[in-house]
Parts: structure tokens; sequence; C-alpha cells
């Protein structure tokens, strides 16, 4: 039986999982002065199945699925998010708009599940479209065009968003079908789907004169690659999942709410990144957006009557 309240060790994982994550944006900006968005896609996932895959074995469920979560989350996810933030968006509002995953989940959830929309997540999916409608303005308010984000940035997270939120699907269709899995193990063996598409990819769309300035990388990148790898993918993906083993899931998920607000900060602080009115207004409905889900559901189910 899941216990109700965090012990001081889970409460410390939590926080963990929570630093982890929002610095993450920063270190992709980091890496992404050496590596390609599509480099650093491989180096990534080569990061998080070496040298653990040669101790870990593979999950017992069908390859079908660690297929679709490499594709979806390696592939899709990351490798959208690396572009976007190579073409115009900061780390700090990334890490925001990344959380729209939570809305694009319940809508495939939805189409593809037959999972209806309570009412706490319906106002939050209203507030979420109302700031993106935010974020939107900013790019038609005067001197837009001098803006760190680009349009094209902002589209290319919200698929990132898309792509995690498909990958949640996968997951949840894995938890369906198995209950004894490994989540390490899963963690690891999909990881490894993703690198040779990256790889392939590499191969055919990055300049050839860039095609090698990996090799040459510092070892600042080396690091960030390292941080991305087994710190953001296997540590916090790990920690994460134990203590939804552990716990409902409406005790762990508000801590998620950490996450931007964790990025925002270490964006600004680090990389000097600035936030406009319009995005600062999008940020407030965004981060309002997911309390209203995360929190709605808990309140409404402590109600005495």
């Amino acid at each position: 039986m899941k216990s109700q309240a965090l012990s001081g060790r889970d409460l410390a994982a939590a926080l963990v999982v929570v630093l982890v994550w929002g610095v993450n944006f920063v270190v992709m900006k980091f890496a992404l002065r050496d590596f390609s968005p599509l480099q650093l896609g491989a180096a990534r996932y080569l990061f998080a199945v070496l040298p653990l895959a040669l101790f870990i074995k593979p999950p017992r469920i069908h390859w079908k699925w660690l297929l679709l979560y490499g594709c979806f989350q390696g592939v899709g996810q990351f490798g959208i998010l690396f572009l976007a933030l190579h073409v115009g968006m900061t780390a700090a509002l990334a890490s925001v708009l990344l959380q729209t995953q939570v809305f694009f989940t319940a809508l495939f959830g939805f189409a593809l599940l037959h999972e209806r929309a309570s009412r706490p997540l319906q106002a939050g999916m209203l507030l979420a479209a109302l700031g993106l409608g935010c974020f939107v303005l900013n790019y038609l308010a005067p001197g837009a065009a001098s803006s760190a984000t680009t349009i094209a940035g902002f589209a290319l997270t919200l698929g990132a968003a898309a792509m995690w939120a498909m990958s949640n699907i996968v997951a949840r269709s894995v938890q369906q079908r198995y209950t004894d899995y490994s989540p390490v193990a899963f963690v690891v063996w999909s990881s490894s789907v993703a690198i040779l598409p990256f790889i392939a990819l590499s191969l055919a769309f990055d300049d050839p004169a860039l095609r090698w300035q990996w090799l040459a990388a510092r070892p600042s990148s080396w690091l960030a690659v390292a941080y991305l790898g087994w710190g953001a993918t296997i540590v916090g993906y790990s920690l994460w999942t134990g203590l939804l083993k552990r716990h409902p899931a409406n005790r762990v998920a508000p801590f998620s709410l950490g996450v931007p607000i964790v990025g925002l900060a270490a964006g600004m602080l680090v990389l000097g990144e600035v936030v406009t009115p319009w995005q600062w207004a999008g940020v407030a409905l965004v981060v309002a957006a997911l309390a209203c889900v995360m929190l709605g559901g808990l309140i409404k189910r402590q109600k005495p009557f």
C-alpha cells in the first residue's frame, strides 16, 4: 500500500528532482555551444545507456514499447527541444512551456485512451490556452523582432511538449499491461533506441563543415552532456518513478510545479535571460493552470461534503 505522507528521504528525493530538472534547461544551452541539436541528442542518450546497459537487463516487456517510448521521449521530445533552444527559445521559458505536456497528455488521453477530463483539468486547459495566447501576443508587440525567442522556437517547444505527452501515453499503456517491470531498466533500454536515429539524422542534416565539431568540444560541454544523460535522465526519472510507486500521484505531482520556477530563476541568473511583460503574463497563467490541475483534484477530494 502506498504511503500517504512523504518521509524526509522522499521529500529530499523530490527536491533533488526539481533542482535537477529545473537546471536541466540551462545545461542544455551550455552543451549546445559545441554540439548541434542532433549531436547533443545522440550524446545525451549514449551517456544515459552507458555503462548501465552493461549491468542492467532489458525489462520484461514487448520490444515495441521500448521502441515507441524511445522515439517519442528521446528523438521526439528532446530532439525537438534541442532544436527549439538552438533556433530561438530561452532556457527560462522552455522550462515553463514544456510543462504544457500535462494538457497535451489530457488531449491525447481523451482521443486515444478515452479518458475523461476532470473539472480542474478543464479549467487548467482554459488557463493554459490563455497563457499561450499571451506568448503569441508577445511576438506581435513592438520590438518583438529583437526578442531572444522566435515564433519557430515557441512552436518547436510546444511540439516537444506534445512528444512528451505521447511518451506519457506509452508509459501508461506499459503500466496497464505490466506490473513487475523495472522502471530504471525501462529508461535505460528505451534510451538506447534514440542513439542511432540521432546519429543518422545528424549525418543527413548537419552542416558537413560542423559535423565533427563535437570532437573539439570543451570539457564543460562534455560535463553538460554527462549531466543530461546521467543526472537528468537516469537519476531524475528513477527518483521520480520511485516516488510515484510509493505514493499517490496527487502527493507527488505538485512538486513538479517547482521545475519551471527553478528553470526561470536559473535562466535569468546564470544566462542573464530576460522575460518580457507579455511572457510574464503567459508564465503566470501556465503556472496557474498547472496548479489548478495538480492541486484542484486534491482540494476537491478533501472537501467534507
